[in-house]
């Protein structure tokens, strides 16, 4: 029997990965245990090390995900996302655990015309990237033969904020809404991310390393509202183009976020779908309705 440890259980990521591990029990017949902040601090090694005994596969989504923020916090941004996450492969290391580390495009320097290989050159264009990054390293270092890095981007879901939600809370509000046109990424649905983190966890093929957990395709900001608002029936002209020039952020911004997914093909998996097939099997779900 395999058993599962979900680290940042109470996530949007983390929430949705339970469901996925728990939503078929007998079937699978696996154990899963889900541990949200208040249950496990992963920059305290001990209680990691703790947490991890007695586990086949651990998923870190624990993480700093104030982009901003990080900006002026660097050193507990990286405390979490970089020294937190050796913590837990230190420990995977040492039980025997495969570890899946879930990073960010943020590491890349969002500079490319094509997408993003794995292998490509990193390069963090803000505190948040860099403090990933740390954690990236740190699996690769100790867990060489254990050890899957799948970058995600554009994150939605039912589960928290995100820019889908946002978007459809303000049609309620705003008569139009001015939108981000020139950065370029991969809308991925939370849930489409969990299935696929569990189908690697379960594969007896996958090498370790670097993979990108992003929908295929590309689109702005501005597209994605666009394609919300069709897909619920809203009119997509109350959508307007704008740059980032008109919000200015403490965090820089890759202007491009679009990555490869070659790497699946040797772990025996398919890529995720389509943003735009994603999305519209995302916005069924009532949390989207409302």
């Amino acid at each position: 029997m395999t058993s599962w440890l979900i680290t940042g259980a109470g996530g949007m990521l983390g929430q949705d990965l339970t469901a996925v591990l728990t939503g078929e029990p007998v079937l699978t017949g696996e154990r899963v245990t889900a541990l949200g902040r208040a249950d496990l601090d992963i920059t305290d090694p001990a209680a990691v090390r703790a947490a991890v005994a007695g586990h086949d596969v651990v998923v870190n989504c624990a993480a700093w995900t104030d982009v901003d923020g990080a900006e002026t916090a660097e050193e507990a941004a990286t405390a979490v996302n970089g020294t937190g996450v050796r913590h837990i492969a230190a420990a995977c290391a040492e039980s025997g655990a495969r570890l899946i580390q879930v990073s960010t495009d943020y590491v890349l320097p969002g500079d490319a015309e094509q997408p993003y290989a794995e292998d490509a050159p990193t390069g963090p264009v803000n505190a948040y990237g860099r403090s990933k990054l740390v954690g990236e390293r740190a699996v690769a270092e100790l867990l060489p033969e254990r050890g899957y890095i799948v970058r995600t981007a554009w994150l939605y879901g039912e589960h928290g904020r995100n820019f889908v939600a946002t978007m459809l809370s303000l049609a309620a509000q705003r008569e139009t809404l001015d939108v981000v046109d020139d950065q370029l990424g991969q809308p991925t649905w939370s849930w489409a991310l969990a299935r696929q983190l569990v189908a690697l966890g379960r594969s007896a093929e996958a090498p370790p390393g670097v993979y990108h957990g992003t929908a295929s395709g590309e689109t702005s900001w501005y597209g994605l509202a666009r394609a919300a608002y069709e897909l619920t029936g809203l009119d997509p002209e109350r959508i307007h183009r704008t740059s980032s020039a008109a919000y200015p952020r403490p965090a820089a911004r890759p202007a491009y976020s679009v990555l490869g997914h070659d790497r699946w093909k040797a772990a025996g998996l398919t890529p995720l779908a389509d943003w735009r097939e994603s999305l519209a099997e995302a916005l069924t779900r009532p949390a989207f309705r409302r």
